[in-house]
């Protein structure tokens, strides 16, 4: 516990949320509290016990995060958009969908907010569970105000008390438009998926529009709701340029890298192996940019043959096509990862390009040139960076191997039905998703979808039925 102490006391009590990180910074627990330095410390006391399962979450905690909120409440909402996000392993009552309500969006043309106890296929959109019907209530309330959206289960004539108050925008009587009620509608969803960051953007341009426009009433509202929301977005462009100035530093570069472009190899014995680049902006994920490399040159399980194709097709491509390069290259993996990358980059003439690895075990940086590792403090921003840069590129390679490992099992599956043909397989491919979702189609369904006749559906749904039957049967 020693080395997390000076951390605790650190802790505000303030209400918020912390996450307790491993030693690869994943959250193993995300909780809220009223006082957050209070309730981390109450979890200390069970420090040591390997007996129970609080003492054997804390003997993995090697980190401790926080994101302060303005109330409990609000805590609450957050704690269960990120344990969504991260699905920590000792979360477990978060992940019984059966205990505890849910927030409902519902799927009505002028969709209301609903605290609910179960999930159903009616179309709604579905947020949480969330551990405390109490606190939950009250952020309900706070979401009304903020989010004002129509709570009548069926639309009146006349507006009711609800948009006297300041809770309605009166669409009933047409003094909204149904647009601008769906407007609110995405920035309450993006409030309870946690991007706060999309969300106040989208508020600061629809105040400038109104602003423009000459509707300063409106343009009020929305600066209201921005003030109350920017305590969440914190100003990460000046943090981030002072971590990434701190990067160059440490890492003796030419130039701050705005651009950094991060690969990981993803494959499961050999087979659809597939490769990963992220790209970070100043700091931040710059998601269209990202690549996906299916892997074509290299059979069985090679991850060194399998980098140097893809740093190769990357910046093979770009010099060809004279993109823009990045300030700084990094690869997931330790020494040798990095020797293969750094050997293809001298052979197609970028030699003077930065590159680094981050090394699996210890999350030390390696650097060519450099027999010794670059060693930083777990709790180093700039390595908090890399990391981040690192997570994402395998979460991004794991989604695409997934995605190809489900489209060949299909494949298999396609392949042995009679009368489809390559036309009527790409349909499926495309349209259909994945076995387990086509699987659950009716014939009609699956028709309507794929754009296949009804007579090809029956015959697809039959023979993964029968294939499902004969797998029961041989287990």
């Amino acid at each position: 516990m020693n080395p997390l102490k000076d951390r605790i006391q650190s802790l505000p009590d303030r209400p918020g949320v912390y996450l307790f990180k491993d030693v690869k910074n994943h959250p193993v627990y995300i909780g809220k509290a009223r006082a957050i330095r209070k309730r981390v410390r109450s979890h200390f006391r069970n420090f040591g016990e390997s007996f129970s399962k609080a003492g054997a979450m804390l003997a993995e905690v090697r980190r401790i995060d926080f994101i302060e909120t303005t109330d409990e409440a609000e805590a609450l909402l957050l704690e269960s958009s990120l344990v969504k996000e991260w699905n920590p392993k000792y979360n477990q009552e978060l992940k019984d969908d059966k205990s505890y309500p849910f927030l409902k969006i519902t799927a009505e043309t002028y969709p209301r907010l609903l605290i609910v106890r179960s999930r159903k296929a009616d179309g709604g959109k579905y947020f949480g569970p969330y551990t405390n019907v109490w606190l939950l209530r009250q952020a309900v309330e706070m979401l009304r105000k903020e989010f004002p959206l129509r709570t009548c289960k069926t639309l009146p004539k006349k507006v009711c008390l609800m948009y006297h108050i300041g809770q309605c925008q009166g669409p009933c009587e047409g003094l909204q438009s149904r647009q601008e009620y769906l407007e609110t509608v995405k920035e309450l969803e993006n409030f309870l998926e946690g991007r706060r960051d999309v969300l106040v953007r989208s508020l600061s341009r629809r105040m400038k529009e109104h602003s423009k426009a000459q509707e300063f009433e409106k343009a009020k509202v929305l600066y209201e709701q921005i003030k109350a929301l920017s305590f969440v977005p914190p100003p990460k462009k000046l943090d981030n340029e002072k971590i990434l100035k701190e990067l160059k530093e440490a890492l003796e570069l030419p130039s701050i890298p705005r651009r950094i472009e991060c690969f990981d190899i993803s494959n499961i014995s050999g087979k659809e192996a597939v490769g990963s680049m992220v790209v970070f902006i100043d700091g931040e994920p710059a998601r269209s940019e990202y690549r996906r490399f299916r892997i074509r040159t290299v059979q069985g399980i090679d991850d060194y043959l399998m980098m140097k194709e893809v740093i190769r097709r990357r910046y093979g491509r770009a010099l060809e096509e004279k993109q823009s390069l990045t300030d700084l290259a990094v690869i997931d993996g330790g020494k040798g990862h990095l020797s293969v990358a750094k050997s293809v980059l001298d052979e197609i003439g970028l030699q003077a390009l930065p590159v680094i690895s981050i090394a699996k075990q210890h999350e030390h940086l390696f650097k060519p040139g450099r027999e010794a590792p670059y060693i930083f403090p777990q709790n180093s921003p700039f390595l908090e960076l890399i990391r981040r840069l690192r997570d994402e590129a395998h979460r991004f390679a794991i989604t695409y191997h997934r995605q190809l490992h489900k489209k060949e099992s299909l494949l298999s599956v396609l392949d042995s039905v009679r009368g489809v043909g390559e036309a009527t397989r790409l349909k499926l491919l495309k349209k259909g998703g994945s076995l387990s979702t086509i699987k659950a189609m009716t014939p009609t369904d699956l028709s309507k979808k794929t754009g296949i006749s009804l007579k090809t559906a029956l015959s697809v749904l039959e023979t993964l039925n029968d294939r499902t039957s004969s797998k029961e049967a041989a287990g």
